[in-house]
């Protein structure tokens, strides 16, 4: 079964940080994403990260936000600072490709944990 589970979500001041992760239920390689989605937009890239660590970034994240992996705990993060209340949304973690031994599908997302900067 496949489980892809984000954390770290929450309410911060602008100018914040916080820190996201994304569990899978088992060590995977596929490259990995974060989305956002806010009310009345539609949903976001933020970042993307491979296997290899090769990143990259949407503009509007460019220089608060880092991702980073590391395999064997399974687990991606989002080093996000300097927040501002733009960046408030549901943060969903993304499994690009499909995974053995998890249903087959294209991709994989988790519930997504929401991230609230007031002013």
């Amino acid at each position: 079964q496949a489980q892809v589970v984000e954390s770290g979500g929450g309410l911060v001041q602008e100018g914040g940080s916080l820190r996201l992760s994304c569990t899978t239920s088992k060590i995977i390689f596929n490259p990995m994403a974060w989305y956002r989605h806010a009310p009345g937009k539609q949903r976001e890239l933020v970042a993307r990260i491979r296997t290899n660590s090769d990143t990259n970034y949407a503009e509007f994240v460019k220089g608060r936000f880092t991702v980073s992996r590391d395999n064997a705990k399974r687990t991606m993060f989002l080093q996000m600072n300097s927040l501002k209340p733009e960046d408030s949304g549901l943060y969903s973690c993304n499994v690009e490709g499909k995974v053995f031994g998890w249903p087959p599908q294209t991709d994989y997302w988790g519930q997504g944990t929401q991230v609230t900067v007031f002013p």
